[in-house]
């Protein structure tokens, strides 16, 4: 390999690091932002995703069952510290430190609002021109319970 060659390779790997990072980004602001349809077009179709222990079977399920959860609840999703290794001329792998706050209208249904930490695992495709996320593992490390919010007005008294 000439040292020209080198360079050319060093440079497509940088360039392919930051175009996983954007990759990334789009998926915490895409949940954040509650585009749903978005977040499902930044995987493969055969991605292999698991949160928290759950599979699930699709993407199209885990950006639906996201979308059914949060709903219109305010979220706030972090990632920091990307490593990001590249393994092949399309392929690629990284580790993500993350953190995250959902909390929801307080209603007997509610979910348990949290602060969660934790890491993202993922392998990534290139597909044509476009980096996709191909494999997802979340595993939480801590998480705090956050009390839920209550809606405005729904107590009887104005603010």
């Amino acid at each position: 390999m000439t040292r020209n060659d080198d360079l050319v390779r060093r440079i497509d790997a940088l360039e392919a690091i930051e175009e996983i990072k954007k990759l990334k980004a789009r998926y915490f602001r895409f949940v954040d932002e509650k585009r749903f349809d978005e977040l499902l077009s930044l995987f493969t179709p055969d991605a292999h995703l698991v949160t928290d222990g759950i599979t699930w079977s699709s993407p199209k399920q885990f950006a639906d069952t996201i979308r059914d959860l949060v709903g219109a609840a305010p979220t706030v999703h972090h990632g920091h510290m990307p490593e990001i290794e590249i393994t092949g001329a399309n392929t690629a792998s990284g580790i993500w430190a993350m953190e995250d706050l959902l909390t929801f209208p307080a209603a007997v249904d509610a979910p348990d609002g949290h602060r969660g930490y934790g890491q993202y695992r993922e392998t990534y495709a290139r597909v044509g021109d476009a980096w996709l996320i191909d494999g997802l593992t979340l595993t939480r490390l801590r998480m705090d319970s956050l009390d839920n919010w209550a809606v405005a007005g729904a107590d009887g008294l104005d603010d």
